[in-house]
């Protein structure tokens, strides 16, 4: 979610490029998940700019209402994509076992997101430097809560040293990002989903691994 369709455009073409080289530095199997989310969150911007274009009168109405509806289903999904990419990359046996149980709360979440998306009326409009989505959520608060620790805690479980560091960072920059879209001051969501695939790049780039690079074909 970005502040303008021109950002969220060049963000998810940007993410996007840095995900295609996550993913030709992938040597491991176990990393093809991790590697992917930039290009998923590449599309994912790419796809808020139909939105932003659709209630701008753009691009048809109805294209822009569909992607509203892509874009929230990639959102949803994503308290069970992120702890089931980091389990596929940890190695050790005892840190698996302690992300699992976040994989099956994103699971409830998303589930429930679902729910409630398929059941009632969805809606999208600007606000400020941002696009609200309206969407009749039960349980809205302790959802939104759950979809932060099912996607932030995983990190934090990490033998990684690294990933730990960011899973930090990264739940510092959520609470900030998510105040100053509450507060309708502009939603820079574009802008860390960008420094978050540039650091799997590096971590991809730099982690001491052995094996020849796993061969992955991008679709354009």
């Amino acid at each position: 979610m970005c502040f303008s369709p021109e950002a969220d455009l060049i963000g998810g073409l940007v993410v996007g490029g840095v995900g295609v080289d996550a993913l030709r530095h992938v040597r491991h199997r176990r990393e093809v998940a991790i590697a992917a989310l930039p290009v998923l969150f590449g599309v994912h911007q790419m796809i808020e700019a139909l939105v932003w274009w659709g209630l701008d009168d753009v691009v048809p109405a109805s294209l822009g209402n569909a992607a509203a509806w892509v874009y929230l289903v990639i959102a949803f999904a994503l308290p069970v994509v992120v702890p089931l990419a980091i389990l596929s990359l940890e190695p050790d046996t005892a840190k698996r076992r302690q992300i699992i149980p976040f994989i099956a709360l994103g699971a409830a979440v998303t589930i429930v997101l679902f729910v409630d998306l398929f059941s009632g009326p969805v809606t999208a409009h600007i606000v400020a430097r941002t696009i609200e989505y309206d969407v009749h959520l039960s349980y809205g608060g302790q959802i939104t809560a759950l979809y932060v620790i099912a996607t932030c805690v995983p990190l934090l479980l990490s033998r990684n040293l690294r990933i730990r560091v960011f899973g930090i960072l990264n739940l510092v920059a959520v609470i900030v990002l998510a105040w100053l879209m509450a507060t309708r001051v502009i939603s820079l969501w574009c802008a860390w989903a960008a420094v978050t695939s540039i650091v799997i790049v590096i971590h991809l780039r730099t982690d001491k691994r052995t094996g020849r690079p796993v061969a992955i074909t991008v679709q354009p």
